[in-house]
């Protein structure tokens, strides 16, 4: 009975080892069959996937089989004639991620080929861009970062568009655009960077290319706005008067809020959408100091202030005087005069301004389009002088010194007849002199002379 039981238990512990020396006796015998499989590494989802599966010098008929790491089969083909390649094909879902090999039996002999990754691709769809900040507006000097997501898709790449050309890094200067897996990333915005953008994600599967664009993003860079300069002008309205205060920024982007201080404390604001201006409305007294005004401009991230005005109109009066300006061009040639017109005081003069004691309209009339007056008015710029223009334009120095040239010149001129006709008489009268001049009477001795210098006019010159 204990032998019987020892004998069982021998025979237990020979099974494994009797189930080992029979696989090796099988994989000894198949060592003839070598099958080769081909095929893809990615295929879509959805589509149908072929692999090619061959055992060289194998006897037919010879049957094939695809099957999975997992041990999953996954098709069979059985090859009659031998020596062919077949083709083993199978629909790719989710599930087909991993590994593939081909097993092929011939002659009692059986063979497994290497094995082959298959990657599933899922075609990209639902392209969309997103920006950091959201909405994408931000100002000169920011950090932009726009992302390209998809809805669905993988084994993706990306290509991104400004203003519907591709970015790419030797399209663009260095540091303009970094480009990174999804994101296109602006490190610090300029007003070069204002504009649309979209990407498309791909995938691509030997020559196969599956795309998705997104919808276009409008990138808005607003420009910082610059210190408020602020003025004031005077009108009469009814019985009394008011003043129009401007708060005006020469740079920046809209909208921005301009406010009006007075003496430190805001008394009224208003936001600008269509100019980089705003404009206030205020009472003034003539001659009474109506306070300090500022302006402020405030936008998201900046809040400004402009330098400070007396409000206070100060009547006209005191002494006007005209300054007189001359323009040369490089060939010292006159080219313009500036005409100034200097009063005493007073906060907003008006000056008219008189050609021939007739006043000149306001403006530069298109009967006179040489003269221009600017500066309020406070300047008249005369770009053409004609002989009116230039007499009138002529300082009392100027005029004397022509003077005195002119008169200069007659006296040469006189000087040198003078000086003529003395040399021509000293000339004739030893011509007319004859040896006994002294027994001639004045009225002879003259009419001698006469008609000498009459032949001599007449007669010829000995050179």
């Amino acid at each position: 009975m204990r032998s019987s039981v020892m004998k069982n238990h021998q025979t237990l512990h020979l099974l494994p080892i009797l189930a080992l020396a029979s696989l090796f006796i099988k994989i000894s015998g198949s060592s003839s069959v070598r099958p080769v499989l081909t095929g893809p590494d990615k295929a879509y989802l959805g589509s149908r996937v072929v692999y090619r599966c061959r055992a060289p010098d194998s006897s037919p008929p010879v049957t094939y089989e695809l099957l999975s790491t997992s041990g999953a089969l996954m098709t069979t083909h059985v090859d009659l004639r031998g020596d062919q390649p077949v083709s083993l094909g199978m629909k790719v879902s989710e599930a087909s991620n991993g590994s593939y090999y081909c097993r092929a039996t011939a002659g009692g002999n059986t063979g497994v080929s290497s094995s082959l990754q298959l990657s599933v691709v899922t075609p990209v769809s639902q392209t969309t861009v997103t920006s950091d900040p959201f909405p994408p507006v931000l100002y000169e000097g920011s950090r932009l970062v726009l992302s390209c997501n998809v809805g669905r898709g993988s084994h993706l790449s990306y290509t991104w568009f400004f203003n519907r050309k591709e970015v790419t890094p030797s399209a663009s200067p260095a540091g303009f655009f970094n480009l990174s897996g999804n994101r296109l990333v602006v490190e610090e915005a300029t007003a070069e960077h204002a504009g649309s953008y979209h990407c498309i994600a791909w995938s691509a599967v030997l020559d196969i290319r599956r795309f998705s664009s997104s919808p276009e993003v409008q990138v808005v860079i607003k420009a910082h706005v610059s210190t408020p300069e602020i003025s004031f002008s005077v009108f009469r309205e009814g019985g009394r008067y008011r003043g129009n205060v401007t708060c005006r920024s020469s740079r920046g982007s809209l909208p921005v809020n301009f406010s009006l201080l007075l003496d430190d404390l805001e008394v009224d604001s208003v936001t600008a959408t269509e100019s980089l201006a705003g404009w206030f409305r205020v009472d003034v007294v003539p001659g009474l100091d109506m306070g300090v005004a500022r302006c402020g401009v405030t936008t998201g991230l900046q809040q400004l202030t402009s330098g400070p005005v007396t409000l206070e109109v100060v009547p006209v009066g005191g002494d006007v005087s005209l300054n007189v300006e001359y323009l040369y061009t490089s060939a010292s040639k006159l080219a313009a005069a500036l005409l100034t017109c200097e009063v005493g005081r007073g906060t907003f003069p008006l000056i008219s301004w008189l050609l021939n004691d007739s006043v000149l309209p306001v403006g530069s009339p298109e009967d006179l389009p040489h003269l221009a007056p600017v500066d309020g008015g406070r300047t008249l710029v005369l770009s053409r002088l004609g002989p009116e223009e230039g007499e009138a334009s002529m300082t009392t120095m100027e005029m004397i010194s022509i003077s005195f040239c002119c008169f200069l010149l007659l006296m040469l001129v006189v000087c040198s007849a003078c000086v003529f006709n003395m040399v021509d008489h000293s000339r004739a009268l030893p011509q007319i002199a004859p040896a006994n001049s002294d027994s001639l009477s004045l009225p002879e001795l003259t009419s001698r002379s006469r008609d000498k210098r009459q032949e001599d006019q007449f007669a010829p010159r000995r050179l």
